[in-house]
């Protein structure tokens, strides 16, 4: 990746802010509206690759898309990392946000001041 991306929902308060701290940084960087152009499976695997985090991490459980599909009581386990990855892409709103994509490899939900002090 060239330069930075963020995955944002204009909807998003912690999103907005995320978006606020680029743009104060002077940072170049990519708005990917992740509802509108969801991520594949095979971009989450290497978006939790660079994360270093398993999809249950970056899933937001409490959408009421996930209480239909149950995901709370779904198994967080290796043999059940593929389920949850099909969720997170057939249903992007599971998807927490901001994720930022830093131009040198790094990765954070940003969503408090310890990753947004990252993006500084």
């Amino acid at each position: 990746m060239a330069e930075t991306e963020i995955w944002h929902n204009p909807q998003c308060s912690k999103s907005r802010t995320a978006k606020a701290v680029l743009e104060a940084a002077g940072s170049d960087y990519v708005e990917r509206r992740y509802l509108d152009n969801p991520p594949s499976a095979d971009e989450i695997r290497a978006a939790l690759t660079k994360l270093g985090l398993e999809p249950w991490d970056i899933t937001r459980t409490a959408e009421a898309q996930a209480k239909e599909l149950g995901v709370a009581a779904w198994s967080r386990t290796p043999a059940d990392r593929d389920r949850w990855i099909e969720a997170l892409a057939t249903h992007p709103r599971l998807i927490q946000r901001p994720i930022v994509f830093t131009a040198d490899g790094r990765a954070f939900v940003a969503r408090d001041d310890e990753s947004l002090d990252e993006l500084r």
